[in-house]
Formats: structure tokens, C-alpha cells, sequence
């Protein structure tokens, strides 16, 4: 059974999810990629602020395809989210609770999730023509001189998206990878 959840965020909101569960997600998300990422610190390192609210965001770790006529975006599956991972430790600092991607994240984001309550889930690779239909929305709200990986903002309704690190920290691809191994004894 898929759990429907708002963002932005709250911690609140965020608190009884556990990793496996399947969730729909309506409301703002932010896409940004490596690029968009790498520049929102060097402007937090000058003194600059983000260009949107970083409280309670979701970052989509997507650099979506030209949109055709009359859609709100092109094709928009994830991006490796360890590509992330110099960045995000000072944003879930600031505020962000959640982020989407696939694979892996390091233990220094692992630790900050935990630390804030943050959540980490994966959309499906490979989705991307499917995953655009949730997305009913979408503009360019800084750096778009990068294209594909400038920032944008999303309206989304009912994105699927899989929780993988909860806010405790309990990880899916640790906790399901011990499973399975079990499982062959």
C-alpha cells in the first residue's frame, strides 16, 4: 500500500516511514543535479542565499530531457545520488529533509540524515517516461545556463518514490542485502 506524503516536508511527516515503504509524493520538489549542486555551495561560501527555501525541501537528483510541446518536462529519471555526496551534509544542515535518487549514500550523509530526520528515497532508473507524468509543473529557477542540470522547481502529484534510508538511519540496501544473505543459509 503506497503512503501519500506532502512537500515540503516536516519531520513529523517524515517520522513514521520506514525503509521498503512506497510512497506518493505531491507538492514541491527541486531538481538539481552534481552541477546545480557544486553551485549552491560556492554561493552558501560567499556569503549567498539558495535559491529557493531549503526548509523541509526535497531535492530530485534529475536532469530531465527537453519537454515536447505542451508537457511540463521531458523524460526525468534519477541520477546516481553519490554524486552528491560532497554537498549534502551542509544542506540537510540548513534544513532539506529529503532527497531522491538511486544507489547508495556515503556515512557522512547517512549520519546527517539521522541527525536531522532527513529521508532518502529512491525512484526507479530507467522510469523516466513514466516518472514525468507525475510531474505536472515545472520552471527554471536558477542557473540555466546548465541546461538540463539548472535548478528547477517541480509540481508533482503522486511521484513513486521507495523510502530506502529512513530517518533513524535504518537503510534499506544494508538491512535488505542481510536479509537475502540469510535467507540462502
Amino acid at each position: 500500500m503506497d503512503i501519500r506524503i506532502n512537500a515540503p516536508f516536516t519531520r513529523e511527516s517524515l517520522e513514521s516511514l520506514k525503509p521498503g515503504d512506497n510512497v506518493l509524493i505531491s507538492g514541491k520538489l527541486y531538481a538539481a543535479r552534481d552541477a546545480a549542486h557544486k553551485k549552491m555551495i560556492e554561493l552558501l561560501d560567499n556569503g549567498g542565499e539558495l535559491p529557493f527555501d531549503i526548509r523541509g525541501a526535497a531535492i530530485y537528483y534529475v536532469g530531465p530531457t527537453p519537454e515536447r510541446p505542451g508537457e511540463p518536462v521531458g523524460s526525468a529519471g534519477p541520477t546516481t545520488s553519490l554524486r552528491m555526496d560532497a554537498y549534502t551534509p551542509r544542506l540537510l544542515d540548513l534544513g532539506l529533509l529529503g532527497m531522491i535518487g538511486k544507489g547508495e549514500r556515503n556515512d557522512a550523509v547517512k549520519a546527517k540524515i539521522r541527525e536531522h530526520g532527513a529521508v532518502y528515497f529512491a525512484a526507479i532508473g530507467g522510469a523516466g517516461a513514466l516518472i514525468k507524468k507525475t510531474i505536472v509543473a515545472s520552471r527554471v529557477i536558477a542557473y540555466e545556463e546548465l541546461g538540463p542540470e539548472a535548478i528547477r522547481e517541480f509540481e508533482v502529484v503522486d511521484f513513486p518514490a521507495t523510502v530506502i534510508i529512513d530517518s533513524r538511519g535504518e537503510d534499506l540496501y544494508e538491512t535488505g542485502r542481510a536479509a537475502y544473505l540469510k535467507s540462502l543459509e
